[in-house]
């Protein structure tokens, strides 16, 4: 399995941690202040969420995004694939291993976006 998000596979990785989680969107927004048409934007790929808001919601479905040097990689990976870590069947998340999840979401300030709850 590859762990590698691209800007491409971002919103659908963050579908399937959120309904993984159990989580409805209007659940999502409750977590995260963002509106809940907002996050069916996000997991849909209609907008470019800004990185803030996929760091929030990402925490709030029990992931953490980690930027790793790539020399790091291969040291990474091959720690993930002993592990046998496999996001779909519900095991912890390649990052839960490394760097632990999450459990209150972040909380941040609203920008004229609009995409906070007021």
């Amino acid at each position: 399995m590859d762990y590698r998000i691209t800007p491409q596979s971002c919103h659908i990785e963050l579908r399937k941690a959120r309904q993984r989680a159990g989580m409805s969107q209007r659940e999502l927004q409750l977590r995260t202040g963002l509106r809940q048409a907002h996050v069916s934007r996000i997991e849909n790929g209609q907008v470019d969420p800004r990185f803030s808001n996929v760091v929030r919601v990402a925490r709030a479905v029990g992931l953490e995004v980690l930027l790793v040097p790539r020399r790091a990689l291969p040291a990474v990976f091959g720690a993930l694939a002993e592990s046998g870590t496999d996001p779909e069947r519900g095991r912890p998340s390649a990052v839960e291993l490394l760097v632990g999840a999450e459990d209150a979401p972040s909380s941040g300030g609203g920008d004229a976006s609009g995409e906070e709850l007021e």
